[in-house]
């Protein structure tokens, strides 16, 4: 087995987390962005809670409204204008609008070792609507000349989209607004401009015409982003035909940029891969796994709020070790780790 998961997995689990607020409950920790800063590690953890229900018969869909309030919206179990079977979202027959069972932020978590990690008490980074009302979700941390840029997927009844922050300390913020439109997410930076250009990969959704790839763009100042072009397709009728998308940011090593994205079958069981591209060409795919880097296997990974998902937001090289930091089941953080050249000579 290429990777291995790490004895203390899961690293984080809801358990360990203080909720937002005391009438919510946390329901998933996960999908969490990672870098050094000064002499430790920081990871941005995806903060998934709701409101506590005791009501059986209905789902809870907490949002803000445009004033920013929370508004809780109280739906039947057995009401036929929803579909109530999926655990995420609550959708409408008539309207085909959607509302979320939960709503996410963003928490702040501390590590000397990689392994052992404090999450802060209070959220870091919270939704602000009008495109943000159903919550900010799955942070990437790139450290690009000194400012760390926090890209992450703004969620609303405007759709989903890609929005940025960036900090030179992780106490002050500057938001920069949305920087992909709907509908759009997965977006990993690269750590550094590649032909004076900043560079990012991203991933649109565009619905019933084509299929969920994997693009590449470039922009002068992270805001205008142009030149776009597919670098990656989901193929096949296997582990990554329904979609890829973006994991964590690139890995610049001597071989190449390292990539590691997600893909997900037609039944929605997410694995992780890995493409290689040449350092001044992140645009031409020259290396791509043919099976699964990591598949769920774990009973973490196989059973939580979203069955069968590992699905990764950053990356560590560590010596000569990618640490790999994954949600695992829309409900964990856990870590695997495998030597970089064992990686690269698969591709």
């Amino acid at each position: 087995m290429l990777f291995t998961r790490h004895p203390s997995n899961p690293l984080i689990t809801p358990a360990q987390v203080q909720p937002s607020r005391s009438d919510f409950e946390i329901i998933g920790t996960f999908n969490a962005g990672v870098t050094r800063y000064h002499d430790e590690l920081l990871m941005l953890v995806r903060v998934a809670e709701r409101p506590v229900n005791d009501d059986p018969y209905r789902v809870l869909c907490p949002h803000l409204d445009d004033g920013g309030k929370l508004v809780i919206a109280r739906i039947r179990r057995d009401d036929p204008a929803y579909i109530t079977s999926d655990p995420r979202i609550v959708r409408n027959n008539t309207t085909g609008d959607v509302l979320l069972t939960s709503i996410s932020h963003m928490r702040l978590a501390h590590s000397a070792d990689g392994i052992h990690w404090t999450v802060e008490p209070r959220p870091w980074m919270q939704a602000e609507p009008p495109y943000e009302s159903f919550g900010v979700e799955d942070a990437r941390i790139t450290a690009i000349e000194g400012t760390y840029y926090v890209n992450y997927t703004a969620v609303s009844q405007h759709g989903i989209a890609t929005a940025l922050v960036r900090t030179a300390d992780f106490v002050h913020l500057e938001r920069c607004g949305i920087i992909f439109p709907p509908s759009n997410r997965d977006v990993t930076f690269f750590p550094q401009k590649i032909g004076g250009e900043y560079a990012a990969y991203h991933r649109p959704m565009p619905g019933d015409l084509g299929k969920y790839n994997i693009w590449f763009a470039t922009s002068p100042d992270m805001t205008h982003w142009g030149g776009h072009r597919v670098v990656l397709e989901a193929s096949g009728d296997g582990w990554e035909a329904g979609r890829v998308g973006g994991g964590a940011p690139p890995v610049w090593t001597e071989r190449g940029w390292l990539s590691i994205y997600h893909a997900a079958d037609a039944t929605n069981r997410y694995c992780l891969g890995a493409f290689l591209t040449p350092h001044d060409q992140p645009g031409r795919v020259i290396g791509r796994s043919k099976t699964p880097i990591l598949e769920p296997s774990a009973a973490y990974e196989t059973e939580g709020f979203f069955n069968n998902v590992v699905f990764t937001c950053g990356a560590l090289v560590v010596d000569t070790t990618l640490y790999l930091y994954y949600g695992a089941a829309d409900e964990r953080v856990a870590l695997a780790t495998a030597p970089l050249d064992a990686i690269l000579d698969m591709l």
